[in-house]
């Protein structure tokens, strides 16, 4: 997954998402850090199903002429073993590692529970529910899935509803379709800044309590 992760953002992009959040937190006391990580889960079911599918045609098919082939008949029971089991191999690394093939057999319901669990786990694996006034706001960006998450904690979700945060998963989101995912993430920091520049001043006291940027090259 790390050239997946590469590609997705480079280190010039990180660098400017990074001052894009000490920029914003520089107006308000909410801590905002954005997460990124290659994909939310394994998915093992997809790389079983995309084998079974494309290996299972692709055997029958070839069953008549390699039966044919060594005089065993058309629809010889060993023949069609002896093709579908290396097929099925071969085609689950294939769909293992080809992440446009393996999308195909997951359902988008899966993929939005997914990330949504793994962005729950983050918020407290990171210990984004330990900041002083409970202003932690987690920008969870998974890109295997294409999926986006904001979660925020009891002090934000106390005044800013969680449907809010809707035109901020679909602004990365649109980055991210138009391969410019450092814009994007970067436009969404100022909007998240902006709401919690309202509700959440900054202080003459304020700190800053969490990292800003976190890049993960392998699933946690």
């Amino acid at each position: 997954m790390k050239n997946l992760m590469e590609r997705f953002i480079s280190k010039m992009d990180r660098d400017k998402i990074e001052a894009c959040v000490r920029e914003a937190e520089s107006r308000t006391r909410g801590e905002i850090v954005v997460m990124v990580v290659p994909r939310s889960y394994g998915y093992p079911m997809a790389d079983l199903l995309g084998a079974t599918a494309l290996s299972l045609p692709v055997a029958i098919a070839l069953t008549p002429e390699m039966g044919g082939l060594f005089w065993a008949g058309p629809w010889n029971l060993w023949i069609f073993l002896a093709l579908l089991i290396p097929l099925f191999l071969v085609f689950h690394q294939t769909v293992k590692r080809v992440h446009r093939l393996k999308r195909w057999f997951i359902s988008g319901k899966e993929m939005e529970d997914e990330v949504r669990e793994a962005a729950q786990i983050q918020f407290f694996r990171k210990g984004l529910y330990r900041t002083r006034e409970e202003t932690g706001v987690l920008i969870y960006i998974s890109v295997f899935e294409r999926r986006v998450w904001v979660l925020g904690d009891r002090g934000i979700n106390a005044v800013i509803p969680e449907g809010h945060w809707k035109d901020v998963v679909a602004m990365i989101i649109q980055a991210i379709k138009d391969r410019r995912p450092g814009e994007g993430i970067c436009q969404a920091i100022g909007d998240v800044s902006r709401i919690l520049q309202e509700k959440f001043p900054i202080r003459h006291n304020d700190q800053n309590e969490l990292k800003n940027l976190m890049v993960e090259d392998v699933p946690s």
